[in-house]
């Protein structure tokens, strides 16, 4: 799993995430919706003629679409629940690594710069690191991901 996998992983959740909570905020163990019965099969009559049958219904699908996750709101809340307020996640990917308990080291910064596209020098010089500030936070728009136009600058 690339690191930038773990980011995504560890922000909208995975098998109830960091929190155990689910994309929605919904607690892991919350119970499943049953599964709709099914109808016992009509009684074959012998002299009548086949009824011509219904058309198929549309197939529905076995989820609902995802909605967007507010990415700040989802790393707003881990913070607040972790009591960190020193770290600035909004601005440092180090301090946004180190939030979600990744290891935040040059080296695994040069390996997250080489997954998301970084074509600069990889020394772990400040525009490096804003850089790959703002493209983790534009990766999570596009992994469904609602991140303010502000924080991906």
């Amino acid at each position: 799993m690339g690191i930038f996998e773990r980011i995504k992983t560890q922000i909208f959740g995975k098998d109830g995430g960091p929190f155990g909570d689910n994309y929605f905020g919904q607690k892991k163990d919350a119970p499943k919706p049953a599964p709709a019965p099914t109808p016992a099969p009509a009684p074959v009559q012998q002299h009548a003629p086949a009824a011509p049958a219904a058309p198929a219904a549309p197939a529905t699908p076995a989820t609902a679409p995802a909605q967007p996750v507010d990415a700040r709101a989802a790393i707003a809340r881990i913070a607040e629940q972790k009591g960190n307020p020193a770290l600035n996640w909004q601005t440092s990917i180090v301090d946004l690594m180190k939030l979600l308990d990744l290891d935040s080291s040059l080296d695994n910064r040069k390996e997250l710069a080489t997954e998301l596209g970084y074509t600069g020098a990889k020394d772990g010089s400040a525009e490096m690191n804003i850089w790959l500030h703002a493209a983790v936070l534009r990766e999570l728009g596009k992994a469904g991901g609602h991140v303010p136009e502000k924080l991906k600058d």
